[in-house]
């Protein structure tokens, strides 16, 4: 389904919202659309449009703690740099996986502390156990992250829609061509 990108009144990008949520928002007064995709949804009376970037008519102030990281899979996957805590090797994300270093049975916790990331192969041999049990060296001791690298609206560039570009930063040089 298409999405929309909802910027602040500064036109800074905010996030990504369903077409719903857009919908939605432009009929409550608190947006304005400032791009449209092609596709159209129809109801009895209306047909609409649907939106593709949102501006919020109101500025929103967001509280952003830069020293705070959400605990989830793709940021234990950066913080170990994609690779595998036990055997060294940089994988994709289809052939990683997580492993808790004190096994949950043992009283291990889901947390910065106790998780790593790990390759499938280690993950098996590992087993239930903790790393001294399995004969394994861990090549770094997992902590929780100083501060999120970049505040960043995380989006496929191929799948991006061409009116998105102006309100996104690119962090890529340009060609001298």
């Amino acid at each position: 389904m298409q999405q929309a990108l909802l910027l602040n009144a500064t036109f800074e990008p905010l996030k990504v919202v369903d077409w719903q949520k857009a919908i939605t928002l432009w009929c409550q007064g608190k947006v304005e659309v400032i791009a449209h995709h092609d596709r159209e949804v129809h109801s009895v009376k209306l047909t609409f449009k649907l939106p593709s970037v949102i501006r919020l008519l109101r500025f929103v102030k967001i509280k952003r703690r830069f020293d705070y990281v959400p605990f989830s899979r793709a940021n234990i996957y950066s913080r170990d740099r994609y690779t595998c805590q036990y055997c060294h090797q940089v994988f994709g994300t289809a052939e990683l996986t997580f492993d808790h270093v004190v096994p949950v049975a043992q009283g291990g916790r889901k947390d910065w502390e106790n998780i790593v990331t790990c390759c499938i192969g280690c993950n098996r041999l590992k087993g239930g156990r903790t790393p001294a049990e399995a004969g394994m060296k861990l090549l770094r001791h997992p902590r929780r992250p100083d501060s999120a690298p970049a505040i960043r609206i995380t989006v496929e560039l191929r799948n991006a829609p061409d009116s998105w570009r102006d309100y996104l930063y690119w962090n890529v040089e340009l060609d001298d061509t």
